[in-house]
């Protein structure tokens, strides 16, 4: 698990100092703003077409070598990248073919990477290996962004494609000496739910889904899991009206705050300081269960509405410091319950169709919430946004059903066997006993 997150670290390293020079890539090769955009959702969109399925090959592939498969794959496309801007060889038409791909790419490496580190640690250690995956990810997008800046300026912008394309490779590397707790599945056995709920019900429940390892098996499990379900509902209204801070607090602060961008590079800081906070405390957790995403959920959404109306950059600087401790905790509980409530054959599928979910809501929220600064200007979309999901978590937690172990489950009778008839062979030693 230490090599692990060593090489967890490395790797997004590597991708942060691409993703820091690659919005800059295409503004130099086009002029054009719009293209950039573009780019992102190019690469974004085989995420939201294509979760299900990657998932469903994380299902059915051995994890080891699907991961490891994957990231020589992302590593051979990154280098690729860099020689084609090395020998000024790069346009927009090729630049987006590579996005398409780097995306189709992703939604088999995501879960096949997240489910593989959960398969290093016994069951009750799962919720602190996804927290050390989230520090990881906060402190490599730390070290990403300030080494993009170095390296770029030393060595020009193909060597950070080189530099992600090598961390590929390191990860690549890494995961042919990791050991299993439990070859290819095993964060949590079947029939166990991330709140240690066992029983008959969910047992049958679970193998009664195994024998479906179809994309729309795993659709149909995504749908009739309350949990999961659950889950995606609080995504959706807190990605739609809340949690974009790096363009609501950009705008708060640039706008009614009168700062400037490097007054938002310390609001920043704060929130990368409280990502990586969280992280550590996420760790802690040991069962996670919805309410406690949902309370976590309502508890950010009243701090954005406090950070609304804050009198000052100063207090906006401290307050952005619970406020990502919140975030990062929310992430950390909601992931490890994605990770561990359904049962092993379903993971994988369980993670591409939350990819696809995440993405769309990704792509959707951020013209909400620009809308939403044009009509109620920056305080008011964040004060609004605030209460919209306060009041949308208070909404669900009135009008829940009554709780349940895991999700409703048709039960057939078994039948009972045939009587068979066991005849014994008349042996010579068998007479002799018989007489």
């Amino acid at each position: 698990m230490r090599w692990w997150a060593v090489a967890h670290l490395v790797s997004n390293t590597g991708t942060w100092m691409q993703l820091t020079v690659q919005n800059l890539l295409v503004l130099q090769i086009t002029g054009s703003p719009a293209a950039a955009g573009l780019s992102i959702s190019a690469q974004a969109a085989p995420g939201l077409l294509m979760g299900l399925l990657g998932g469903a090959v994380v299902d059915r592939w051995p994890r080891k070598v699907t991961a490891a498969l994957a990231q020589v794959t992302l590593g051979l496309v990154a280098l690729a990248t860099a020689a084609l801007v090395a020998f000024d060889q790069l346009n927009l038409p090729v630049l987006l073919g590579l996005a398409v791909l780097t995306g189709l790419v992703a939604t088999v490496d995501g879960p096949a990477c997240a489910l593989l580190g959960n398969d290093l640690v016994p069951a009750r250690d799962v919720p602190s290996a996804i927290g050390v995956g989230s520090l990881a990810h906060s402190a490599g997008r730390l070290a990403g962004a300030a080494l993009a800046g170095i390296t770029v300026a030393t060595l020009g912008t193909a060597a950070a494609y080189v530099a992600n394309g090598v961390s590929f490779f390191f990860v690549a590397a890494v995961i042919p000496f990791l050991t299993l707790i439990r070859p290819q599945h095993g964060a949590m056995e079947a029939g166990s739910a991330a709140d240690g709920s066992t029983g008959p019900a969910r047992a049958a429940a679970d193998a009664a889904d195994a024998s479906d390892t179809s994309v729309r098996g795993g659709l149909v499990f995504f749908a009739r899991r309350p949990r999961l379900v659950a889950l995606a509902a609080l995504n959706a209204v807190s990605a739609l009206f809340g949690r974009n801070y790096s363009l609501t607090l950009a705008v708060l602060v640039t706008g009614p705050l009168a700062g400037s961008a490097g007054s938002f590079s310390a609001v920043s800081t704060a929130l990368a300081v409280g990502g990586i906070v969280g992280a550590v405390l996420g760790a802690r957790l040991r069962s996670p269960r919805v309410r406690m995403v949902a309370l976590l959920t309502a508890g950010g959404a009243l701090l954005q509405v406090v950070a609304g109306v804050s009198p000052s950059l100063m207090f906006l600087v401290v307050l952005a410091l619970p406020m990502a401790v919140a975030e990062s905790v929310t992430d950390t509980a909601q992931n490890t319950l994605l990770q561990t409530d359904p049962p092993p054959h379903m993971r994988g599928r369980v993670l591409g169709a939350w990819n696809s979910i995440r993405t769309l809501w990704g792509l959707a929220a951020p013209p909400t919430l620009g809308l939403l600064m044009e009509i109620l200007g920056a305080r008011g979309a964040l004060v609004t946004g605030g209460l919209v999901v306060a009041a949308a978590v208070t909404a669900g937690w009135l009008l829940r059903g009554p709780r349940t172990a895991g999700a409703t489950v048709r039960m057939t009778p078994k039948p009972l066997p045939e009587p068979v008839e066991v005849r014994t062979p008349l042996t010579r030693p068998a007479l002799e006993s018989a007489a």
